[in-house]
């Protein structure tokens, strides 16, 4: 059987998932996928990004693994501080289902000037709430709403979180919804 893989930008308001709660937006309005596909990974309803997916499980287990890289842009509330990029850095103290959980270290960087994303189609809030910067956070883990829960517990909540990067995979000019099908990942064990 010859799997199938695909790259969507997902947007802001739609599960990761083609099947549930009818009244939620789902991928699947947006291309007649083969039956099988699978989101590797989620984004939840309220983050953007990249998003792969494939009818092969064994690719999937391999991209979810922690030898994969995947990056993320978090626009935040104020203007973020290299102090608080170093704490990001190091590890923070997250609540996981109930449980304290100290993240792995990982890469993060600010971003200046912002990304030049377009408009997100609900907007974040008005330039009297006060400034907003972006950061660049680079995991090989994935905890539930890890990066939010980082940002948020060095005093800097994320307004806007975007997924640009999985392993060498990069969202580029990928609009809001489009889709691409491609040969492969190009993602190997190393």
């Amino acid at each position: 059987m010859s799997h199938r893989h695909f790259l969507i930008h997902k947007p802001y308001g739609y599960l990761s998932q083609f099947v549930g709660e009818a009244k939620k937006k789902k991928l699947g309005e947006f291309h007649d996928f083969p039956e099988g596909i699978m989101a590797i990974g989620r984004l939840d309803e309220d983050s953007e990004g990249l998003l792969l997916l494939t009818t092969d499980g064994r690719t999937s287990e391999l991209v979810r693994s922690k030898k994969i890289e995947k990056e993320y842009y978090a626009q935040v509330d104020g203007l973020i501080d290299e102090a608080a990029v170093e704490q990001l850095r190091t590890g923070v103290e997250i609540g996981i289902h109930n449980v304290r959980y100290r993240t792995s270290p990982c890469q993060a960087r600010r971003l200046d000037p912002a990304p030049a994303f377009a408009p997100r189609t609900r907007k974040i809030r008005d330039d009297r709430h006060g400034p907003t910067s972006w950061v660049s956070i680079t995991l090989t883990e994935g905890k539930y709403r890890q990066v939010r829960k980082m940002t948020a517990a060095v005093g800097f909540p994320t307004l806007r979180l975007v997924r640009v990067r999985v392993g060498s995979i990069w969202l580029g000019d990928l609009a809001a919804g489009e889709v691409r099908e491609v040969t492969g990942f190009g993602i190997n064990e190393e």
